[in-house]
């Protein structure tokens, strides 16, 4: 038998097993049901599909391995596939090239919780599909992105007349310490802790959070916009009821909660129209596999819980779109640049952040209307997660369009200046510069000439707004082409290990477009440019604008394009070079405006308000006049202003430290009494359940005792049954001895009887062959004496006489009837013969006219075989006639010695009369023999075996005369 096991996720499954043939046919089907966020993880992870084939006896069910095959998870795609061949690794049978056939696919689980008693495949009740929608299948209602409106369509296009906005905000969580185990090992470094969950698909996390006991997040809004109807809408709610939300700490899930959705469109409700519909509470947050664990239940009290808040609402027409990037008018283009300077913070405003808010590129540089749309909010807020150091940003430009940026830094710096806003930046930052320049394009590889432009974006330099090449320019093969308006720099501030860490985690996408006018754009291939190799390459110093030492890394490489559909085949080749240059940590000022910092800007200004220097020609006046005294007691002044200064900013900051030492010191203390409280409760539950062990001990126990006397009673019992059994066995047991003693004593004399009755009998026996033996010899004398009367002997030969008479009649009479029966029977086989031959003959001409030829052979064999039949006919014949003569021949050997023994007179009278008895017996069945023989006629007087019957009857009428 085969079996073929397949692991993954910490589950092994296996098939049927079936017959071990060359092609053997499994027909079954092994699946997983997994979660996306963990299907996401496994396919980060490159988690492979092991499957194993097992050769299987199923008498001793030893199995034995065969091969294996791995599969990638990352092949697995939701379109149905068709299946392939996979080779077995680790052949057991190394001639033969074993493979067995296997369709990976993904299927969306939309099947709601029933109750037991409904059948399995029968959907909610809320799930129906109305009369107004017959035809629709339930399990058909998904959601689908459509990149050019923007928007998610849940249904067929035919139904999708009405726009929703859905949005999700996670506002507040407490108690997130209790989630926590006690054997989980931290990571060393701060860890950070989010929320995670999926939204139509897309995967939507808030901003990164360290502390979990006071857990300081701002409340985050994403939403998305659907277009659907009122009903299909309800189905989809119906069917996808839970929306579910997760606590991580890197990869691991630490709890989750699931909010219901059913209630935001009840059936027959009309709320929507009026009102936006809102799920919103505080949900206890669980951790995993509670019941895997047997973790202790938590009061409610101490229960981690987080505040979400789900709404749907119809888009009214005033409303903006929260998905679209359409193109900007004038005002909001400049609105854009002002918001270069200011960190990207938009999750804290109330209402959902539009991407609008990141700069985009001018006219010329703009994509067509296509392009305009650049993702849902759900992937903004994504950019916004992996970008976490945009709060730092200085400025994101294409260098095309640097002086219209410049102006809107100017602005910028002077709006901040008036509102008093301030842009923290750690002192660890660094000015950097990074620059793209796709140089050309080259080696095309497929059979028509493109007419291209080149697309990427990086949010982590500032900006989600895609860059692009413009105009487009044509391609052919063996062509080596330029690309127009390819360069962009990037100035922002971050903290170095973040740049490496995301350099390395995630690479530049390069989007390739082909531009048709006559067709829709179309997205030949990606190519992915990996930033983190310019941190590996050599450093070259320079001088920056105001003289401080600065360092240049520089990168040139050539990727290609792979194909975003179907094989992962080559197009064409990029050659780009990139060029990151660090300006050194960020100077405080020119970020953070504080009252110092004007105050030092005055000073620092200040000697260039000076009066210039008198001439040498001019009248001596007193030292303390001079310039250079005013000079050197300004700069002492200003020496001691600066150390005043100074002084100020180290108790500011020694101010700030034993702040922070002692918030640290608090929160560290609210840990402690947190975990001191956890470990109270679980302590609480364990002594419950320690006393509840202890009462159910001492029940046992009681137990125990009783069933213990019990066990002695029955004990006791046992004991007199089994000595009351042993004495009756006892007694049985001499009473079976008693009775056979007086049983053998009876045999004994039964056989002292018989052998009295024994030697009786024996003695009787002697007598009577005393007397036997007397009387068999006064018989032999009386024989004697009667065998020598001539009457007696004259008697005996008329009776042989006469018996020979006898038979000689019969046998005449016999033998006429015999020849007369013979000759008919001759004559009809002789008629018979005849009448063969001439049919046969007749046969054999009409046979031999019509194959002269073939039949001549045949004839021949013909004659062979009835020649070869008639000696196998003789011989058999003189077979049985040999048969008969041995017969015979014994016969009269044995006729012989009985004749013997009577002519020697050893036979008594009785016994003489019994073998003259024999003899005409004996003489009787030879003359019958010889009869017969001579009635089939085919034997006659002078035949030896007739000559040899002849003498043996004269043998014995001799022997009975000389008996006579």
């Amino acid at each position: 038998m085969l079996v073929v096991e397949a692991k993954f996720d910490g589950e092994q499954l296996a098939t049927d097993p079936v017959d071990h043939t060359d092609q053997p046919e499994f027909a079954t089907e092994l699946a997983w049901e997994i979660d996306r966020k963990a299907l996401h993880q496994h396919r980060l992870q490159r988690t492979p599909i092991k499957l194993q084939c097992f050769a299987l006896d199923p008498v001793s069910s030893a199995k034995e391995t065969i091969g294996y095959i791995v599969l990638d998870l990352r092949t697995a795609q939701e379109t149905k596939q068709a299946p392939k061949w996979y080779q077995l690794l680790s052949n057991k049978y190394t001639k033969f090239k074993a493979e067995i056939q296997i369709s990976i696919a993904l299927e969306t689980d939309t099947k709601a919780p029933v109750d037991s008693f409904k059948a399995k495949g029968a959907p909610p009740r809320d799930g129906k599909v109305p009369a107004s929608l017959y035809g629709l299948d339930p399990k058909d209602i998904v959601a689908v992105l459509n990149e050019e409106g923007g928007y998610h369509q849940i249904g067929p296009a035919e139904y999708c007349t009405d726009s929703f906005i859905m949005s999700v905000t996670i506002a507040f969580a407490t108690q997130l310490e209790q989630l926590i185990p006690c054997t989980m090992k931290l990571p060393e470094r701060q860890p950070e802790f989010f929320f995670y969950y999926s939204l139509l698909g897309n995967d939507v996390t808030n901003e990164p959070f360290n502390d979990l006991i006071n857990p300081n997040f701002e409340p985050e809004r994403a939403s998305v916009r659907i277009r659907s109807s009122l009903e299909i809408l309800r189905i989809y709610l119906a069917l996808q009821s839970k929306l579910q939300i997760h606590l991580c700490c890197g990869d691991h899930s630490l709890g989750s909660t699931e909010v219901p959705l059913t209630g935001l469109l009840k059936k027959g409700s009309t709320e929507i129209n009026q009102r936006p519909v809102t799920v919103e509470g505080a949900f206890i947050l669980d951790p995993p596999n509670r019941a895997k664990q047997k973790l202790a239940p938590v009061p409610m009290e101490l229960a981690p819980t987080v505040g979400v808040s789900v709404a749907l609402q119809r888009e009214g027409i005033e409303a903006q779109s929260l998905i679209e990037l359409k193109t900007q008018n004038e005002h909001e283009l400049q609105h854009s640049k002002k918001q270069v300077l200011t960190p990207i913070k938009e999750k804290i405003l109330t209402g959902p952040k539009s991407p609008s808010m990141s700069p985009v590129p001018p006219q010329n540089l703009s994509p067509p209307t296509k392009d305009d749309a650049t993702g849902s909010e759900v992937e903004s807020l994504q950019y916004d997660k992996d970008t976490k150091p945009n709060p730092k940003a200085i400025t994101s430009v294409p260098a095309s369009v640097a002086q219209a940026v410049g102006q809107a830094v100017t602005a910028s710096h002077a709006s901040e200046t008036a509102s008093g806003q301030k842009i923290a930046v750690p002192a660890t930052s660094h000015h950097f510069c990074f620059s793209i320049d796709l140089r050309s394009i080259h080696d095309l590889e497929v059979g028509f000439p493109i007419n291209c432009i080149l697309r990427y974006s990086y949010p982590f330099f500032g900006s989600a707004a895609p860059i692009m090449t413009n105009p487009p320019v044509e391609v052919r093969k063996n062509m080596e082409v330029f690309l127009p308006q390819s360069y962009c720099a990037f100035d922002f501030a971050t903290l170095p290990h973040q740049l490496q860490d995301t350099f390395l985690r995630i690479p530049l996408l390069v989007e390739l477009w082909h531009k048709d006018k006559m067709s829709k754009d179309l997205l030949l291939g990606i190519a992915r440019i990996q930033l983190s190799n310019v941190l590996s390459s050599e450093k070259t110093r320079f001088l920056g604008s105001s003289g401080e030492q600065c360092w240049r890394q520089t990168y040139s490489e050539s990727v290609p394009f792979i194909a975003a559909q179907g094989s992962n085949n080559r197009i064409i080749d990029l050659s780009y070079t990139v060029t990151l240059e660090d300006y050194g940590l960020v100077k405080m000022r020119e970020i953070l405006v504080s009252d110092s910092s004007q105050g030092l800007s005055a000073v620092q200004q200040k000697p260039s308000s000076l009066p210039p220097a008198p001439c040498p020609s001019e009248v001596q006046t007193e030292p303390r006049e001079t310039l250079e005294y005013k000079a050197a007691l300004e700069l002492e002044m200003w020496k001691e202003m600066q150390e005043d200064i100074f002084e100020n900013q180290l108790r500011q900051k020694e101010l700030a430290h034993m702040q922070a030492l002692a918030e640290e010191w608090k929160k560290r203390d609210r840990e402690r009494e947190s975990l001191v409280k956890k470990k109270v409760a679980e302590y609480t539950v364990l002594e419950g359940k320690l006393q509840k062990t202890l009462i159910d001990l001492e029940k046992r126990e009681q137990q125990l005792v009783l069933a213990e006397s019990e066990v002695q009673r029955e004990r006791k019992e046992l004991k007199s049954e089994r000595e009351r059994n042993l004495q009756e066995l006892q007694d049985s047991i001499r009473r079976a001895k008693e009775d056979c003693v007086h049983q053998v004593e009876l045999e004994r004399l039964k056989m002292r009887q018989l052998e009295e009755d024994k030697h009786r009998l024996q003695q009787q026996l002697n007598d009577a062959e005393n007397k036997y033996k007397i009387l068999e010899k006064e018989f032999h004398q009386f024989k004697d004496q009667q065998s020598n009367k001539p009457e007696i002997r004259l008697q005996s030969e008329i009776n042989l006489l006469t018996l020979e008479k006898v038979e000689l009649e019969r046998k005449l009479e016999s033998a006429t009837k015999s020849k007369l029966h013979y000759k008919q029977q001759w004559g009809r086989a002789l008629k018979e013969l005849a009448r063969l031959k001439q049919r046969e003959q007749e046969s054999q001409m009409a046979r031999l006219k019509k194959q002269q030829e073939e039949l001549e052979q045949m004839r021949l064999r013909y004659l062979a075989a009835e020649e070869k039949d008639t000696v196998k006919t003789e011989r058999q014949e003189l077979l049985d006639i040999r048969n008969e003569l041995n017969r015979l021949r014994q016969q009269e050997q044995k006729q012989y010695q009985d004749s013997r023994e009577i002519a020697s007179g050893k036979m008594d009278s009785p016994r003489g009369n019994a073998l003259e008895e024999g003899l005409d017996d004996y003489l009787t069945r030879l003359i019958e023999e010889r009869d017969t023989l001579m009635r089939t006629g085919v034997y006659n007087h002078e035949d030896r075996i007739i000559s040899e019957l002849d003498r043996q009857i004269r043998e014995v009428l001799a022997k009975n005369n000389a008996s006579n």
